[in-house]
């Protein structure tokens, strides 16, 4: 059984849209999620790289799509070659102090790369554990749903949940069944969602 651990993550590049967007030649994995979620945190932990995806102050700030080349190791065959894949980045939505002009903009290209990317094989889609019923969340849920392709998978990760109370956490586990739950004070959930990424587009 594959024993897979990511070891390197490195900047690809950056795009506005799909159209200047790389080759789509290797399988990729998008993180969306409202902006100031916690997703920059999240790809910092998960790449084990402390800077590899940065965040902005002024949340909303961040317009581009950021591509990063991200490597496995199997630790259980090491003489066998790497495998890699690509992480996508997308820009964070529903923050309120954004122009009504660039929240069209965002939609457009969002949409259009969720929906026409040919490389996309899972969708992680991250929400604040303490908002976890935003008619926004759900509309970005039923919109994966509505796209998703017979070998697309949709992860749901539950970001902050070290501000929860254990009562509250344990509702929130109950409801979501298939969801990761990411405490941001100990990394909690985070090797959970590297193998689940790792057995999906890998193979267990």
């Amino acid at each position: 059984m594959k024993q897979l651990k990511i070891v390197n993550a490195a900047f690809l590049t950056s795009a506005k849209s799909l159209a200047d967007s790389p080759s789509p030649d290797i399988a990729e994995i998008a993180f969306l999620g409202r902006s100031n979620v916690g997703k920059s945190s999240l790809l910092n932990s998960l790449t084990k790289r402390k800077t590899l995806a940065k965040s902005s102050s002024t949340p909303g700030k961040t317009q581009l799509i950021n591509y990063f080349d991200v490597t496995f190791k199997d630790y259980a065959q090491e003489d066998k070659p790497n495998y890699s894949v690509r992480f996508v980045d997308l820009p964070g939505f529903g923050y309120a102090k954004v122009s009504k002009s660039l929240k069209k903009d965002w939609h457009r290209n969002l949409t259009q790369f969720l929906e026409d990317r040919v490389s996309l094989q899972i969708f992680v889609h991250l929400i604040d554990s303490r908002h976890p019923n935003l008619d926004i969340d759900q509309s970005v849920d039923d919109f994966l749903q509505h796209i998703k392709k017979g070998d697309q998978l949709i992860i749901n990760v539950f970001t902050k949940t070290d501000k929860l109370k254990q009562a509250d956490l344990n509702r929130l586990k109950n409801k979501y069944k298939d969801g990761i739950f990411i405490s941001n004070l100990k990394n909690k959930g985070i090797e959970t969602l590297e193998q689940r990424i790792a057995n999906y587009i890998f193979g267990e």
